[in-house]
């Protein structure tokens, strides 16, 4: 991990925060696949795309293993609502499905600042319910769904879980990866990692500025940590690294969930930063990471 700090810090490239949006999106798209595992092939791969509630056209990519009736995990790119894309995380999702044995559908939900908050969770829960609609023609299992994301992702994901306890949808699991839990209120985690550990706080700032139009109002589906009532959410499966400005407050949220009844099952995953699950060519962690995710996903989905 130090190996790809030292490089990166070497290389130079201008920092995200002081690139446009759609600059910054170019630079992600290049480097994302940089450090990743050989990519799967896989028996199903459609791009395939549906109509959100305020006629939003959003494209979905399904992988899938087999042409079977599998269960399926809904999931959601990370990049700070600002950047990422269903190419970004393309192989991740392939990793994900090859290992798990389910279906995987990741989203390409609209960005900020085009699209500002709460646009990404408004795509996130529409293909939700695209998804149990559509379940059943796709060949996939309505009654074993899933929904995960990374970061930004991970919030959003978080956000359905809460939407479907509500809506009584139910879902087999919430597979969060160092999920955004708690908006702009710093912690120990993000004054102690603030610059140097691929996600910066210029960054984070960078993003938020970008999504929130108006003043931040605390609001849960940003800050997910803020939510009124935690108890009959499904499963959680929370990834964190250790060297992450954001582990903390993903701490705090297994603990909300926990104190609320819910079954929660973390892993630290230690020495290693923001974005290490798309680093698995050098970092063992990032392999170690797939399997534990895909193993959490089979006992999901055999309950």
């Amino acid at each position: 991990m130090q190996g790809v700090l030292t490089r990166m810090a070497r290389a130079q490239h201008t920092p995200l925060h002081e690139l446009t949006p759609s600059q910054a999106r170019e630079a992600y798209e290049k480097g994302a696949d940089v450090l990743e595992v050989p990519k799967a092939q896989l028996v199903r791969v459609e791009d395939m795309r549906f109509t959100s509630r305020d006629g939003a056209e959003i494209t979905l990519r399904l992988y899938a293993p087999s042409h079977e009736k599998l269960p399926v995990l809904l999931f959601f790119h990370g990049g700070g609502f600002v950047i990422g894309s269903i190419q970004t995380h393309d192989i991740l999702c392939r990793e994900l499905s090859r290992l798990s044995g389910a279906a995987v559908i990741s989203v390409d939900y609209r960005l900020a600042p085009e699209h500002p908050f709460p646009a990404a969770q408004s795509d996130a829960w529409d293909a939700l319910l695209w998804l149990r609609e559509k379940a059943e023609s796709l060949g996939l299992d309505v009654q074993r769904i899933a929904v995960g994301g990374d970061s930004a992702g991970g919030t959003l994901a978080a956000v359905c879980a809460h939407l479907a306890r509500d809506a009584g949808l139910p879902l087999a699991l919430q597979l969060l990866i160092y999920p955004g839990t708690k908006g702009y209120e710093m912690s120990p985690s993000r004054q102690q990692y603030a610059t140097g550990y691929v996600l910066g706080e210029e960054h984070i700032r960078y993003f938020f500025d970008s999504t929130l139009r108006s003043e931040y109002d605390g609001d849960w589906r940003f800050s997910p940590l803020n939510a009124e009532n935690f108890e009959g959410l499904a499963p959680l499966f929370l990834a964190l690294a250790e060297c992450d400005p954001l582990h903390d407050e993903g701490l705090e949220y297994a603990d909300a969930l926990r104190v609320a009844g819910v079954t929660v099952d973390l892993e630290i995953y230690r020495g290693v930063t923001h974005e290490f699950i798309k680093m698995g060519r050098i970092l063992p962690e990032a392999r170690q990471f797939h399997q534990d995710a895909a193993q959490a996903l089979k006992q999901a989905f055999t309950h």
